[in-house]
C-alpha cells in the first residue's frame, strides 16, 4: 500500500469513528459524558465491534506499513456504520477491490433508459453478469432472456450454452473468449465470491470450451469491436458493440449494439415491424 494510501486511511478511520457516539453502534454510553475526552468513538471501542485488536487497530489510525484482509476492512465497515460508497472508498484506500454485492437496482428507471434506445439493442448486466434489463430489439435480434430460466438470465451461460446464438455467430469463439475474458477479470477481483463461484463451477460442468479455457486464466479488458450475426429472419447483421457503467451504480454495464450500416438498419427495422 503506498504510503499516501496508509495516512489517507488512517485520517478516514479517525473521522468516521469521531463522528459516532457509542449510542449509534449499540454501545452503553458514559456514566459521566462530560468526560469522554475523545470525540466520538474511541479506538478500542472500534476493534471491539470490528473484532480486531486495539493495537492492531492503532497502527492502522497511525499509518504504520501493515495489512489488512479483506475481512477486516469488511468489518471495521460495518463497525463505523459506512455507507455503501464509504465502504468503497475504504477499500480502496486498504489496496483491495471493491466489494461484489448487491445493490437495489431500479429496475424501472433502467427499463425506461434500454426502451428509449430502440431500435438499438440494449441490455444491462449486474456485477455477475446476469440480465437485469433489455429491451425489444435486443429479446428480437440477439435473445429474449425471459424465455431462460430465472436462475440461468446469464450472459456467461448464454453464451456458452445457447446452441442457437452459436450457431448464429460466425466468430462465435472469438466472442465468446471476450467475455470469458472481461469475466475472469472481474473474477479474479472478489475470488471468494459465491455466487461467481457457483456460476463458475456449472459452467465448468455443462461446457467444455469454457472449462478449457478457463484453466488458461484468460484476463481482458472491453475492446470496441463488431460482431456478426447470421439471423434465421433478418439475414446478416453488422452490429457495433459499445460499454457504458452508470455512475450511480458502477456494477452495472450497460451494453448498447449498434446497427453497422443503414442496410443493416433496415433488416433490424423490418424485423422488429413483423
Amino acid at each position: 500500500m503506498p504510503d499516501n494510501h496508509r495516512s489517507e486511511l488512517a485520517a478516514f478511520l479517525k473521522a468516521h469513528r469521531a463522528r459516532l457516539t457509542p449510542k449509534d453502534v449499540g454501545l452503553l454510553n458514559d456514566l459521566e459524558p462530560g468526560r469522554r475526552r475523545t470525540p466520538g468513538l474511541r479506538r478500542e471501542e472500534v476493534a471491539e465491534l470490528a473484532g480486531v485488536s486495539l493495537t492492531w487497530y492503532t497502527w492502522l489510525e497511525q499509518a504504520r506499513k501493515i495489512a489488512a484482509s479483506p475481512q477486516v476492512v469488511d468489518a471495521l465497515a460495518r463497525a463505523l456504520l459506512l455507507s455503501p460508497a464509504e465502504h468503497r472508498h475504504l477499500r480502496t484506500l486498504a489496496g483491495l477491490a471493491d466489494p461484489l454485492e448487491h445493490k437495489d437496482i431500479d429496475d424501472g428507471r433502467l427499463q425506461r433508459l434500454v426502451d428509449a434506445l430502440m431500435p438499438d439493442l440494449a441490455v444491462v448486466h449486474d456485477a455477475r453478469f446476469d440480465f437485469v434489463v433489455w429491451n425489444a430489439a435486443f429479446a428480437r435480434v440477439r435473445i429474449d432472456p425471459a424465455e431462460l430460466p430465472a436462475d440461468r438470465r446469464n450472459l456467461l451461460w448464454w453464451m456458452f450454452t445457447d446452441d442457437r446464438t452459436r450457431a448464429m455467430m460466425p466468430r462465435w469463439e472469438r466472442a465468446a473468449r471476450a467475455i470469458l475474458g472481461q469475466f475472469r477479470a472481474v473474477a479474479g477481483r472478489t475470488p471468494d465470491n459465491p455466487l461467481l463461484t457457483a456460476l463458475i463451477t456449472d459452467l465448468t460442468a455443462v461446457s467444455p470450451e469454457f472449462r478449457t479455457w478457463w484453466q488458461e486464466y484468460p484476463v481482458q479488458d472491453f475492446r470496441p469491436a463488431t460482431i456478426t450475426l447470421n439471423h434465421p429472419t433478418a439475414g446478416p447483421l453488422d452490429l457495433d458493440v459499445h460499454q457504458l457503467r452508470p455512475v450511480d451504480n458502477p456494477d452495472l454495464l450497460l451494453v448498447v449494439q449498434l446497427p453497422a450500416t443503414p442496410a443493416d438498419r433496415h433488416r433490424i427495422a423490418t424485423l422488429l415491424a413483423d
